[in-house]
């Protein structure tokens, strides 16, 4: 996979490793029970992250690339423009509130069935050490039951460090500038929808892929992933 930048191209080298966490449920349909039944839910609403990490900009970069995995997993899923909008007007912007409380409302008023509720814990580049690191918690309520019918984690190291040895002080120098660059440019989008792919990707099937409730013995995977990953640059 390419992606192009002034003077510069990246290239995704590959995952280097994933590590799970060992998980307690046999079947996705016993770890996310709220997900299945008679009337498995069909809508989600996006709140806004909640953001816990060090970056400001954070926040409103993450929003915007959650829509995509939901809907891919067969979820309606409410326009993340619109539904900024409306939480701002009607004063519910800060997720902090009610991640925990009543919910209920936001099945009255918007109609959606679900609330993910994010958190950022990490969020950084770090250009000497030629490193990009993401962490977030995803977490799942029911607006009916007020229930959390589905929880995961995700931890991802993004590996920019120019590799080599030898050369003397010029090489070093070299590879430590490379690296930096490397580092500077490195998307955040691209990061975070990595992110998503990751940690959503054992999200029970919802009613628009036609399937829904059919995966419902296969294997739950783990409640805490972790990633690594190398991006090397191509001239």
């Amino acid at each position: 996979m390419r992606r192009k930048h002034t003077f510069i191209g990246f290239a995704f080298l590959g995952l280097l490793s994933v590590s799970c966490a060992s998980t307690q449920y046999a079947s996705k349909r016993e770890a996310f029970a709220g997900m299945y039944g008679e009337n498995p839910p069909v809508s989600i609403l996006v709140m806004p992250p909640i953001n816990t990490s060090t970056s400001v900009e954070a926040k409103d970069y993450f929003y915007y690339t959650l829509s995509q995995p939901l809907a891919n997993h067969g979820y309606y899923v409410y326009p993340a423009l619109l539904s900024m909008q409306t939480l701002q007007t009607e004063s519910a912007y800060d997720s902090e509130m009610f991640i925990e409380g009543d919910i209920s409302k936001f099945g009255s008023t918007f109609g959606a069935d679900l609330l993910l509720f994010t958190t950022i814990t990490n969020w950084e580049k770090h250009g000497v050490a030629g490193s990009v690191d993401v962490g977030v918690e995803y977490l799942i309520r029911s607006t009916s039951t007020g229930d959390t019918v589905y929880k995961r984690k995700g931890t991802f190291h993004y590996n920019t460090a120019t590799q080599g040895s030898g050369g003397g002080l010029i090489a070093l120098a070299v590879r430590m500038a490379t690296t930096a660059i490397k580092t500077a440019v490195t998307d955040y989008v691209s990061v975070a929808r990595s992110c998503n792919v990751m940690v959503l990707g054992n999200l029970p099937n919802g009613k628009y892929t036609g399937i829904a409730g059919a995966d419902g013995d296969e294997s739950p995977g783990s409640d805490n992933v972790s990633m690594k990953a190398t991006y090397f640059l191509d001239y």
